[in-house]
């Protein structure tokens, strides 16, 4: 590696590595690394160029161990879509696991949105898919990126599919991102000011079909409930 490949690879370091304090135990194993290296010449002290030349040999393994931990813990921190991802799949694992499927059960929309009132600080928009295959089963709270938000449950034949919703901050909307992690198909995307996670174990299609109605029917037009 050249000078100038060494800097731009040192700047991306700096700019984008998470950054861990060492604990004290690799602390000291590195003080005994470097005092075993400067101990292998007997005649540093009679010999200057000597003990300068183990002193940069040992500089050089401690940059070297430095570095490659750096760049380890770099690759191996998961990111923030990694983190959500592993967050919302355990969600919809664990109400499989404890059929806690939802707190409130019905397929009629203007029963499950009205429920969250007072429940949440923010207002869920909810939709009734049944007439394209994808039939409301109902909703629940639950617990996402350390706070509460609404989960939405449909069906796709004998598959189950949570649809995680809270505030995302952003009132732009993005295109839906797709992530298959442990056996299941996510999408996320931001629509409306909303940040919307989807998983399930049906297939990658049928999911990506899902969340494409689900997207159409938060543009389209509201109507007022039936009195």
């Amino acid at each position: 590696m050249d000078r100038r490949e060494d800097v731009v690879l040192s700047k991306a370091i700096k700019a984008q590595a998470t950054r861990y304090t060492a604990p004290p135990a690799l602390l000291d194993r590195l003080v005994v690394a470097l005092n075993q290296v400067d101990s292998v010449s007997p005649r540093r002290r009679s010999n200057a160029s000597s003990w300068q030349q183990w002193l940069g040999m040992g500089g050089a393994f401690a940059f070297g161990v430095v570095a490659s931990l750096t760049v380890t813990l770099f690759y191996a921190a998961p990111g923030l879509d990694d983190r959500l991802a592993q967050e919302v799949i355990s969600g919809h694992v664990r109400s499989l696991m404890v059929a806690h499927l939802a707190d409130v059960t019905s397929s009629d929309q203007h029963t499950v949105k009205p429920w969250f009132s007072g429940k949440l600080d923010f207002s869920p928009p909810v939709h009734d898919l049944a007439a394209e295959g994808f039939p409301l089963v109902g909703g629940r709270l639950d617990y996402i990126d350390q706070r509460p938000v609404a989960a939405l449950v449909y069906r796709r034949q004998q598959h189950t599919i949570n649809v995680f919703v809270w505030p995302s901050g952003a009132v732009s909307t993005s295109a839906a991102k797709s992530l298959s992690r442990q056996g299941f198909n996510v999408e996320e995307w931001n629509d409306s000011g909303m940040q919307f996670w989807a998983v399930s174990d049906v297939g990658a299609s049928d999911l990506q079909t899902f969340v494409e109605l689900l997207r159409n029917a938060q543009s389209a037009p509201q109507l007022d409930p039936p009195k």
